[in-house]
């Protein structure tokens, strides 16, 4: 392809100062190959090797020596106040993302979740800010949903294998159901 810079190389974290950024809220944080356009109006291709989770500060390097930051755009959260150990295991026991602070938890606007929460005694806030939930239990990745009844040739543990490096990657540090063995 010519004449469009392309991003085949990611650099984590060290874009703070970098004045060319693309701005993506979490969910297109997560790609493979795509065609971004920097706040500043330059195109490019992003074509890495496999899909990647994109955090804020990271950084693209395109073919023509360029470098592009990677930003967490606002989006609609709510913060979560009450007995955090508590909300954050219902909320972990259900895989979803969640961005754990020393005295509130931030998740994705979801109205069955936040009615569960309201249950267990939360306290909601609606908000728009940035959502940069934590990642796997190895510090990178997504949590994400899975089927328990995986088919056997998985491995004893039904070997969920989301960032596609052949590892069982748990699902953050909530994971509190077992799985089958055998």
């Amino acid at each position: 392809m010519t004449g469009i810079p392309t991003a085949r190389k990611l650099h984590r974290h060290g874009g703070a100062a970098l004045a060319e950024a693309v701005v993506l809220d979490y969910a297109a944080r997560l790609l493979r190959r795509k065609r971004l356009k920097t706040n500043k109006g330059l195109s490019f291709l992003v074509d890495l090797a496999q899909t990647t989770n994109l955090n804020d500060g990271d950084v693209f390097e395109l073919s023509d020596g360029q470098r592009i930051a990677v930003r967490a755009a606002d989006e609609a959260v709510v913060k979560v106040t009450g007995d955090l150990a508590r909300l954050a295991w219902h909320i972990g026991n259900r895989h979803t993302p969640c961005q754990i602070k020393t005295d509130h938890l931030i998740i994705s606007r979801d109205p069955v979740l936040e009615g569960m929460l309201i249950q267990l005694g939360a306290t909601l806030t609606v908000t728009n800010q940035p959502f940069c939930p934590e990642g796997g239990a190895y510090g990178h990745g997504r949590t994400m949903g899975h089927d328990h009844g995986s088919p056997p040739e998985h491995g004893a543990h039904g070997g969920h294998d989301h960032n596609g490096d052949g590892l069982h990657h748990e699902h953050g540090g909530f994971h509190s159901h077992t799985h089958p063995h055998g």
